[in-house]
């Protein structure tokens, strides 16, 4: 267990707590049938042989927390359209800028699309540039398809929406054309990669610093205090703080459960653009 738990920190910063170890083996199998392995012990030889370079890619995709909905914490959600107006309304002309870091498959940027499209045509006002990533090359080939399961689709999407935004192709719902236009998907590893050029308004990092290190979840923070603007909001998840982690944000006193940056530097650990 222990070449896999470290092969995944290794490549993401992303433990695998002791008690969690149990995951490993049920999220491995599919990787295992589809080489023809019938053990962990033959799996791991392939990973420390060498002998198939893409097998260790197949074995951090599947121990990686893909977990997602539509619309996940939708109050949390809802608060960033006036809050943009917020900001909008100290620079009218410049187009804010919202990132989803951990984006998974997708459900999130293409939550944030729906509400910017809506607000949009409910105002006038232009909707924000919208940048996703994730550190699987996987879970981002499958955001840009935006496919969805019948199971995913229903999973915290409003019939509504799913009428207005999604299309029916066999047993699978497919994103919109013009809805997925609105997002620029790209693969980032929070740890190591070069972060997005320019500044954001709007930071969502939900659910990710769960698996990481105190330093390193210390240290990403502050690479994303940097990338963004003053007066700028972090949106984390549900069970997610920044006290006691990091002086880089602090709790926004406008925006209930959000955090702001405050220009100090942490961990010392600089954001490359």
């Amino acid at each position: 267990m222990h070449i896999f738990a470290a092969l995944l920190e290794q490549r993401t910063g992303q433990q695998i707590a002791a008690n969690r170890e149990w995951r490993i083996e049920t999220a491995l199998k599919p990787v295992m049938r589809e080489r023809g392995l019938e053990t962990l012990d033959d799996l791991a030889g392939a990973i420390v042989g060498g002998r198939d370079p893409v097998v260790a890619d197949q074995v951090v995709d599947a121990l990686l927390n893909q977990e997602s909905s539509f619309f996940r914490d939708a109050a949390v959600l809802d608060m960033i359209p006036p809050a943009l107006d917020a900001m909008r309304a100290e620079g009218p002309t410049r187009r804010l800028r919202v990132w989803s870091a951990g984006c998974s498959m997708g459900q999130e940027p293409l939550s944030l699309a729906m509400l910017f499209a809506e607000h949009e045509a409910a105002t006038g006002l232009q909707s924000p540039e919208i940048v996703a990533t994730d550190v699987s090359e996987n879970a981002i080939s499958r955001a840009r398809a935006g496919r969805f399961s019948q199971f995913e689709i229903q999973r915290g999407l409003p019939v509504r929406r799913m009428m207005r935004w999604f299309d029916t192709v066999g047993l699978d719902w497919i994103a919109r054309p013009e809805l997925v236009r609105r997002i620029s998907f790209r693969r980032l590893n929070l740890v190591a990669d070069p972060l997005p050029i320019g500044r954001f308004d709007v930071i969502l990092c939900r659910n990710v610093l769960l698996y990481l290190s105190p330093s390193l979840r210390c240290q990403v923070l502050d690479r994303l205090a940097q990338v963004m603007r003053p007066g700028g909001l972090l949106v984390l998840g549900a069970g997610e703080t920044v006290i006691g982690q990091t002086e880089a944000f602090r709790p926004s006193p406008d925006y209930r459960g959000l955090y702001e940056p405050t220009g100090i530097v942490s961990c010392g650990m600089a954001a490359r653009a």
